[in-house]
């Protein structure tokens, strides 16, 4: 069981290089991306709604939004944000590109620490204090019990992006028309497109502004490359979460947060150095077991001002999915044999 969680890894190496060319159409496909997360939204409802683990689901996001460490982490995303709009980067220009660089980071960041504690409260905290002894004398299995935790914190994920999203685009419109009277008006070749495409004209530019939305389209596909590595980063806290204290926790997936997004520099590094066999093997080894975070980076994407690809997004899911599968059939493993008494 172990080596196929493994080997779920190997998928990270299948994910293509994020393309920073803009193809003629650059919305095609995201038509079909809307209708796939619509119907994954729709069927992690009716999971939610109408089965034993939604019950815990539910739980476990009231209990991750009435946490004091949730309206903190929501605060200092919003202050964070407030400062990045009106601090001076100094980027020659660049302003806005370094602006939706940080927005995404803080997203990340925030999202993160909001899964991980989550995760070390419901879990470890319920084992240490007995609370799952008593939940699990009920007619719940204990695998239940761990794919209901791990659906509740991603839901309480979600409702905290939500009015994290929502404030970082309205300051995006801001930031971006702000730029505008320094630097001059600039409307991104792929958004003409779009507005010719919508309205026929650019008679609608008075009030459309598309260089002022353009931003904003061109981050939501980040924000959903930022809930996939969320997800694979909380499977692998309900895994930690089962044995170890929330200490460790914390440790270990900061540890595997630095690690996973050096893993395409370390395995690159260990090619051009064959010498040192030790260094590749161990290369190779964090890029087996541990995730590719870089594969939800689109930082070359910002950088160019392109979107990010539908078909990017796909693979970037599928491998996403993967690891969460393996990470949770891991944690079943552990969480089987757990002395909770």
């Amino acid at each position: 069981m172990i080596e196929a969680i493994a080997k779920l890894s190997l998928l990270a190496q299948d994910v293509p290089e994020l393309d920073p060319t803009m193809p003629t159409n650059p919305l095609a496909g995201y038509g079909w991306t809307a209708l796939v997360a619509l119907i994954g939204l729709i069927v992690l409802f009716g999971l939610n709604r109408f089965t034993k683990f939604g019950v815990i689901a539910r739980a476990t996001s009231k209990e991750s939004v009435r946490q004091p460490m949730f309206f903190s982490l929501l605060l200092v995303a919003i202050v964070v944000m407030l400062l990045n709009t009106w601090i001076p980067f100094f980027s020659m220009g660049d302003d806005t590109k370094m602006f939706l660089d940080c927005g995404l980071a803080t997203v990340l960041i925030c999202s993160l620490l909001l899964a991980i504690w989550t995760s070390s409260i419901s879990i470890a905290d319920e084992i240490e204090g007995k609370t799952a002894m008593t939940l699990l004398s009920k007619p719940i299995t204990r695998r239940q019990f761990i794919v209901g935790k791990y659906l509740g914190l991603l839901q309480g994920v979600v409702i905290f992006m939500i009015p994290v999203v929502i404030t970082f685009a309205l300051l995006t419109y801001y930031k971006v028309g702000y730029d505008m009277k320094e630097a001059g008006k600039q409307v991104p070749e792929y958004f003409r497109w779009v507005d010719s495409t919508l309205f026929g004209s650019e008679i609608q530019y008075a009030w459309f502004q598309p260089e002022r939305i353009a931003p904003i389209i061109q981050v939501l596909p980040g924000i959903l490359l930022i809930f996939f590595e969320v997800a694979v980063m909380a499977a692998i806290s309900v895994v930690i979460s089962t044995r170890l204290p929330m200490v460790v926790n914390l440790s270990v997936m900061f540890a595997i947060f630095v690690i996973g997004h050096l893993t395409p520099v370390l395995v690159q590094s260990s090619e051009t150095r064959q010498e040192l066999e030790f260094v590749s093997f161990v290369a190779r080894l964090f890029a087996t077991v541990l995730p590719n975070l870089d594969a939800f980076n689109m930082s070359a994407s910002i950088a160019t001002g392109t979107l990010v690809p539908p078909d990017y997004l796909g693979f970037a899911a599928l491998y996403g999915l993967a690891y969460c599968a393996g990470a949770i059939l891991l944690a079943f493993i552990l969480f089987e044999d757990r002395d909770l008494a």
